[in-house]
């Protein structure tokens, strides 16, 4: 079998962390019960570029249960986790390409490794795995059922394929289902983007002022952890509406320029390019601490920075400091990646449930339905949402109402008034 892990010796301690995470993920683990059963992923190649953590293991291990055949790189340089990668590969038989701290071009080896599978149905979170086998491997293309996408910032880049007609095949939104963005972008990130940089810096949040760039689901997680944290917290938008939503909530609202001369922490939530730039880091206080949590590294303009810098050193684990051309210092967590995954382990696993369980369900359904479907970008089909939903309910012993025939008259009826 072929893979590229760090060291196989780690196995045994990341079997029992993803026993661990699998603990807190019932849905998944009805789905892969399920799955042992009816075999719906029978022969189907599966290339997946994830974050190598133990939920996405359990999901691993629910597909290749629905008799798939899983090839795993990683989504991101740092979120591997090395011992995860060890048990997939020696306890599960399931090839890995990941190392935390890979560069670049091991990043992309990595990558290519998994497309050379020549994979039926694929999974990415960030769209690097779909937009590599555009560019590089183009005789593949017609040979692929479909894909899943996890996160925001993918979903815009395969939306911008599909919109210039270069998306080859379809694609489903995982991102977008109402059990995934709700849930795993607001709690999952606001959680684990605070216990990352706590981790990293042991620096106290309360009586700090807090600025999270960007409000979306994210950004309003990471906001809402901070302010409960007791920190003052300060919200930079481009988005009107979003903005507007931030004040409602009682959050205070400015341009990144003035927030950039106030804040204690920054943390840039968009998955867009350059939200925090030269000009800002310049302005900061002498100690400011700067994180990124949105998909990619390249929301901090970290070569501008090199510009405006005299000298740098790592200061502690995941802590770069600065030490800029006007004397002030800057400190970048976690080599401005995801600061939640690089100095912590991501979402807590009971939210990756739901996430995991809409990316084992979704590649059931593209076997099936793959071969109808046009080439673009679909959102998560309303059952497989609601199903999610009812399945996490029972699990924690929740039971809600139900319509009655009357009620269910009302709702599809014009004729009956007030």
């Amino acid at each position: 079998m072929e893979y590229h892990i760090k060291d196989e010796s780690l196995s045994q301690g990341g079997k029992l962390r993803i026993e661990w995470a699998s603990m807190s993920m019932p849905v998944l683990n009805l789905i892969k019960e399920r799955f042992e059963k009816e075999k719906p992923l029978d022969g189907v190649r599966i290339g997946a570029c994830l974050h190598v953590t133990t939920e996405t293991a359990a999901l691993m291990k629910t597909l290749k249960a629905g008799g798939a055949e899983v090839y795993l790189c990683a989504s991101n340089p740092l979120s591997t986790q090395d011992d995860v990668a060890a048990s997939l590969v020696v306890d599960e038989k399931i090839p890995v390409f990941a190392i935390k701290g890979e560069d670049n071009d091991v990043y992309y080896d990595h990558l290519r490794a998994v497309i050379s599978k020549d994979p039926l149905i694929t999974m990415d979170d960030g769209a690097d795995l779909v937009s590599t086998l555009h560019k590089e491997r183009k005789d593949l293309l017609d040979k692929i059922i479909g894909g899943t996408e996890e996160t925001t910032t993918g979903v815009i880049r395969l939306k911008a394929m599909a919109k210039d007609g270069v998306l080859h095949y379809p694609i489903i939104a995982v991102n977008d289902a109402d059990t995934k963005h709700l849930f795993d972008n607001r709690y999952g990130t606001g959680q684990s983007t605070i216990d990352g940089i706590i981790r990293a810096t042991n620096r106290l949040i309360a009586g700090s002022i807090f600025v999270v760039c960007g409000y979306g689901w994210c950004g309003k997680g990471v906001a809402m952890r901070a302010k409960g944290h007791g920190a003052r917290v300060i919200v930079t938008e481009v988005d009107p509406i979003k903005a507007l939503e931030a004040v409602m909530d009682g959050f205070e609202v400015m341009p990144i320029e003035e927030a950039a001369g106030i804040g204690d922490f920054f943390c840039s939530v968009t998955g867009d390019i350059h939200v925090i730039r030269k000009e800002h880091f310049l302005k900061m206080k002498d100690g400011a601490i700067v994180a990124n949590s949105g998909h990619f590294n390249v929301e901090l303009d970290l070569d501008g920075l090199n510009e405006v810098t005299k000298s740098r050193r790592i200061i502690r684990p995941y802590v770069e400091e600065f030490t800029l051309l006007n004397e002030r210092r800057v400190y970048v967590l976690g080599e401005g990646r995801l600061i939640n995954l690089a100095a912590a382990e991501g979402h807590p696993s009971s939210v990756m449930d739901m996430s995991f369980a809409n990316q084992a369900l979704c590649a059931e359904y593209m076997v099936k339905e793959g071969k109808n479907l046009k080439k673009d970008v679909y959102g998560v089909p309303k059952e497989i949402d609601r199903e999610i939903a009812r399945l996490k309910l029972r699990s924690m012993n929740i039971r809600i109402d139900s319509l009655t025939d009357e009620q269910e008259k009302y709702l599809s009826s014009w004729e009956m008034g007030t």
